[in-house]
């Protein structure tokens, strides 16, 4: 059965991953959720042990709803004695969108009288209404015309774990918490020996729930107990009676094995005191040290103790803490080399936000703990920028209608680099390089400048000693900084691996200088040889991206973690083409990798975008490249799912159409692709979703392909614009891609 499982905005992702390491058959991240495949037991471990999802529905019809009058009949319809026991409570939450219903409290109302009815009339008993705790929550959902109804397994909203007994102002939601948490890799860092800090802890949300994952906890175990969350007449209680005594065996050897070094401090010793009672209801309270301190007081006499060793208590609520205190733990021993910061610094116009007090987190955090990674829910990308920590990653999350942004930083403060001593000069080879590169920049001038380019190739194999390419990236921000990225080719084998290294080591150097950019800003993918031919080496994981700006466009490049960036430089014309005709078009990409194409069609004005892609991890990056540029909502779909048989299945018109295959791909979720053996059936298929004068690129860099036209011309209208898409940077290899455009007969 497929089920869904809700969650707040930003989240999807970690949900699908989640759902998936809780034995889910397949999760696949979907609009403020995740569409799960598994079985009811499946399910029910979701709702007792998810950490990120609101709800887990599972669902009882699905049918066409134009009116109310088919939403009462579909729901009618449904032998409902045989989900409602007599005398049970009933609530019903509602989401609807489109012309026929557009009151959700309407609608619910409807379905709750037609399950009522029905109960009356087989049973001549009618169940109450209890918006509070009902015995059977259901939950609706009608777009399009289709109705969903589904029973809320959970009962209610699953961030409620059951400890909060009291929360200051704005408190952060657990589910939005354990994200924050994920996203700083707690679990690995406790693994590891680690601590967490939070110095801002208002409530304890932060700390508390990361105490619970460090024990081991379900989610689930505080907030439902023993009884089951639903009286739905389908639901396994004996699986559930199962899954809670397995759980409450991992509570018990998780609790007994919790190490104390979980910290939460703030300025409020009314929120420290609501901190306090929270984790006593969670069972967590010798686990936590908390403390009434100023998160400007946070230094570098912050100790943490070594195990073995037990915080001591911090002062009581309205008392003035200890001066030892106000530098946080009390207790010598040092800290961990390693550690976690958490922190939801105050945000939105009933909380303030004051970029003078991101300041001054920042500094302490720089100051008590450079080493640690830090893991920051921010009010958005200025208050982000204004800690002066250098994020690795952000996220754009969503604390209810709030939107925020999540840094991570790892770590808080990289340690200064030695001032170098001055350059030696160049080599004769290196300083031929330089001079080659420099020639370049001055020929690439004109044009950059004119078309407004900040990422293009500056240097490709042009001196066959130093066969590499070099590609600029230049950041977009108000002080810029560029970036290198630079790809060895492999050398012929009768060439020593120490002349290899030396031209290497020469062209770097040439391009540091001529760029003036420290060795850390410069990526390199060189290949080694391997068994079986020269292949890269292995590749970094860093999760650093950078945005830089193409045209009116803001993309997200990784420079180091893959082979490619997440950017082709040689398909700007192409993007920038699309972006031009895109205005009021049903736009879709095919193998859309990170979405480039499709942020140029949506900022360009399309009217819908549709992304396809096999790999979650670009469709993530592709949600954030949208993301980048403020679009987001029902209009831009990704679609997880093999290219070539998605579209053979599809039935959608559109009017603009970009495919790039990649030349060969293999999977174990789809069947194996070769462009060259699959193109004509691929652009046959594509070419039938073509709405009435409507544009198909194609594009592939397999220097042999060979287009069958004698095939293609059964079915379209082809032309070859390969001059026209390669640009003024790639001149040197116009063999870099080949492009053609599409229309149907």
């Amino acid at each position: 059965m497929r089920f869904f499982a809700s969650c707040g905005k930003g989240l999807e992702y970690l949900l699908a991953d989640e759902l998936a390491a809780l034995g889910c058959a397949r999760a696949t991240a979907a609009l403020a959720g995740a569409n799960a495949e598994g079985t009811l037991r499946d399910a029910q471990r979701a709702v007792l042990w998810s950490r990120l999802a609101s709800r887990v529905l599972w669902p009882l019809a699905e049918f066409d709803c134009p009116d109310e009058h088919a939403l009462y009949a579909g729901v009618a319809a449904l032998d409902w004695p045989a989900h409602l026991p007599d005398g049970a409570t009933l609530a019903v939450d509602a989401h609807v969108s489109g012309d026929a219903l557009t009151h959700a409290r309407y609608a619910a109302q409807r379905v709750k009288d037609a399950v009522v009815d029905t109960m009356r009339a087989r049973t001549g008993a009618r169940p109450d209404v209890d918006v509070e705790a009902p015995d059977l929550r259901l939950n609706l959902v009608v777009r399009k015309g289709r109705a969903v109804l589904s029973v809320d397994l959970g009962g209610g909203p699953l961030h409620r774990r059951g400890w909060r007994a009291m929360q200051g102002e704005a408190p952060l939601k657990e589910n939005l918490a354990a994200a924050v948490l994920l996203r700083g890799r707690w679990p690995q860092v406790y693994a590891e020996g680690g601590a967490l800090l939070d110095p801002m802890c208002g409530s304890g949300t932060l700390p508390i729930e990361a105490a619970l994952m460090a024990a081991d906890v379900a989610p689930g175990l505080l907030r439902h107990g023993a009884r089951p969350p639903t009286r739905w007449r389908g639901f396994d209680r004996a699986g559930w009676d199962a899954l809670v005594a397995q759980a409450r065996e991992r509570e018990r050897a998780g609790r007994a094995a919790l190490r104390p070094v979980l910290f939460g401090r703030d300025l409020d010793p009314h929120a420290v005191r609501a901190a306090r009672e929270n984790a006593a209801r969670a069972g967590v309270a010798d686990a936590i040290d908390w403390q009434v301190g100023d998160v400007r007081a946070l230094g570098p006499s912050f100790r943490i103790p070594r195990e073995g060793e037990h915080p001591e208590p911090g002062p009581a609520a309205g008392e003035a803490a200890p001066a030892a205190a106000h530098g946080a733990g009390t207790l010598g021993g040092g800290a961990p080399a390693r550690g976690l910061v958490v922190c939801n610094p105050p945000y939105d116009a009933r909380l303030a936000a004051d970029p003078a007090l991101y300041r001054a987190l920042g500094d302490a955090l720089r100051r008590a703990v450079p080493g640690w990674r830090a893991s920051v829910l921010c009010g958005d990308e200025a208050l982000a920028r204004a800690t002066g920590l250098r994020a690795q990653k952000a996220y754009p999350l969503f604390n209810g209608a709030i939107e925020c942004t999540l840094i991570v930083a790892d770590p808080v403060a990289p340690a200064p680099r030695e001032r170098a001593e001055a350059a030696p000069a160049l080599s004769e080879g290196a300083q031929m390089a330089a001079n080659r590169l420099r020639k370049n920049l001055r020929k690439l001038k004109a044009w950059r400048e004119r078309e407004g380019v900040t990422c293009f190739r500056a240097y490709d194999a042009d001196l066959p000693e130093y066969a590499a390419a070099i590609d600029v990236y230049a950041t977009d921000e108000p002080g810029p900084q560029t970036w290198l990225h630079v790809q060895e080719y492999a050398a012929p084998a009768d060439i020593p691996e120490a002349t290899q290294r030396k031209r290497r080591n020469e062209l770097l150097a040439a391009a540091r200088e001529v760029f003036a950019v420290p060795r850390e800003r410069v990526a390199l993918k060189t290949r080694v040889r391997a068994k079986g031919g020269s292949k890269y080496g292995q590749l970094d994981s860093r999760g650093e991206l950078i945005a830089v700006r193409e045209g009116d466009a803001r993309l997200r490049v990784n420079l180091f973690d893959y082979l490619d960036t997440g950017l082709f430089l040689d398909h700007r014309p192409m993007r920038l083409r699309i972006a031009a005709e895109a205005h009021d078009t049903r736009f879709l990409n095919l193998f859309c990798y990170t979405g480039a194409a499709t942020v140029h069609a949506a900022v360009g004005g399309a009217r819908r975008t549709t992304s396809v892609d096999l790999s979650a991890t670009y469709l993530e990056w592709c949600a954030d490249n949208l993301r980048e540029n403020g679009i987001g909502g029902t209009r831009h779909r990704l679609v997880q799912a093999d290219a070539l048989a998605w579209l053979e299945a599809d039935d959608q018109e559109y009017d603009l159409i970009f495919c790039d295959p990649p030349t060969f791909s293999n999977s174990k979720r789809a069947d194996d692709f070769d462009v060259q053996a699959a193109h004509v059936r691929l652009l046959r298929a594509a070419v039938a979703r073509l709405a009435p004068g409507g544009t198909l690129y194609f594009s592939n860099n397999y220097r042999r392909f060979r287009l069958d036209e004698a095939a293609v011309a059964a079915f379209a209208q082809c032309e070859e614009i390969t001059p026209q898409t390669i640009p003024p940077d790639f001149a040197r290899d116009p063999r870099i891609h080949r492009c053609w455009r599409l229309r149907r007969r």
